[in-house]
């Protein structure tokens, strides 16, 4: 939505706010949330900004008259799906992914000897 919201204040047309969003969003489909030891520092706060970037770059596209193939409607319904199949286990509830790694479970256990 980053990228859509760049295009709108660079005035672009609706049309280019649509494109931008979808090239954006197929770039992050199928995105694992697997807050390491439950902490949205890891991996979120990093990726949401290298996506800024990405909004960043597909506002560029989109502006300059890049369209994508599928609309952004029907990506953000792919979106949709995706998190409905997308199992338990890597639905940002730390129960898998990144966060069951050595290193997330280390950290995990850090943070029960100082709560």
């Amino acid at each position: 939505m980053d990228a859509g919201a760049l295009v709108e204040l660079a005035g672009g047309d609706v049309e280019a706010v649509g494109n931008a969003a979808a090239i954006t969003l197929k770039n992050t489909l199928g995105l694992v949330c697997d807050p390491g030891a439950g902490l949205v520092e890891v991996p979120c706060q990093k990726r949401n900004a290298i996506l800024a970037t990405n909004a960043i770059v597909a506002a560029d596209m989109a502006l300059a008259g890049i369209k994508s193939v599928i609309p952004v409607d029907e990506v953000i319904e792919t979106l949709n799906q995706i998190s409905k199949v997308l199992p338990e286990n890597l639905k940002g509830n730390a129960c898998g992914g990144l966060a069951i790694t050595s290193t997330g479970g280390k950290i995990k256990e850090d943070l029960k000897k100082i709560q």
